[in-house]
């Protein structure tokens, strides 16, 4: 069965090829960008499939416009995919404030407005499913991505809370968490001004690490996007989907750490109760 897609950030990487899969299958496409001329060769080509919004989602005003324009134009959106989204790098301490706050406007209150935003509409057609892309950075750290670790974790306790409240209206969530794949994603870096003081800590080595591309890509972009594409088709997908062996291993390796600190202190935490 055809469906229609509402996609943020579609001019590269996993968006552009989220957009390109779809509109080929035959489904119609609502794509968002920034710049609509990278949309000029898709649009020639599936004219009657596709549908391209300008939008900056750091704008709350245009999202709120972009999404009315875009429930009024196609109708019946199925799928939401919340995708737009960049990582500032650096060690915290070494990140401007308008670079903090541009990563959080992108990644966190940008992801938490577009779906506020279409909530009303999923409500009134009697529910729909929203894709929020994440990574397995919303489940682990690694040390000069602090900022985008906040982002990343942010959005990610921010769905898992709003999925139980909109449950009752049809709207269930699926978030994606892909590692380290083949696309423009080191390319699109946001990178901090250095201080040289960093240079011998865990934030240089990762630094040095990725300037000298000795970080392993094991993911490969086409298969990743099939994933999504097929559990974002299944009737009940799982609100995580961790994508890639690596994010599978350091996710579980992560997970299994922080269980067993929590088993650690279990004394501890009765401990705090009030006494019957």
């Amino acid at each position: 069965m055809t469906k229609t897609w509402f996609i943020t950030g579609t001019s590269t990487g996993l968006g552009r090829l989220l957009v390109e899969r779809l509109l080929a299958r035959g489904d119609r496409v609502v794509a968002t960008v920034r710049q609509p001329d990278v949309m000029r060769t898709l649009t020639e080509k599936y004219a009657n499939q596709l549908h391209v919004w300008t939008l900056d989602v750091t704008d709350t005003q245009a999202i709120n416009t972009v999404v009315t324009e875009a429930f009024q134009r196609v109708g019946h959106i199925d799928i939401v995919v919340s995708n737009a989204g960049y990582a500032l790098f650096g060690a915290a301490e070494e990140a401007s404030d308008a670079q903090v706050e541009r990563q959080i406007a992108t990644n966190l209150i940008g992801s938490i407005q577009l779906i506020r935003a279409v909530l009303p509409y999923l409500r009134a057609q009697g529910g729909g499913r929203i894709v929020q892309l994440s990574s397995e950075g919303g489940q682990i750290a690694y040390p000069n991505f602090s900022l985008y670790h906040a982002s990343k974790w942010g959005i990610e306790g921010f769905v898992e809370s709003l999925a139980q409240e909109v449950a009752p209206f049809g709207i269930d969530f699926l978030i994606v968490e892909p590692g380290p794949t083949g696309t423009n994603f080191v390319q699109g870096l946001d990178r901090a001004q250095i201080m040289p003081c960093y240079e011998d800590t865990p934030a240089g080595e990762v630094r040095r690490g990725v300037a000298s591309g000795d970080f392993a890509i094991k993911g490969d972009a086409a298969k990743t996007v099939d994933a999504m594409i097929t559990a974002a088709d299944r009737l009940h997908p799982p609100l995580r989907l961790a994508l890639g062996s690596t994010a599978y291993t350091s996710i579980s390796n992560a997970l299994t750490q922080r269980l067993r600190l929590l088993e650690a202190q279990k004394e501890v935490a009765f401990s705090a109760d009030s006494l019957n």
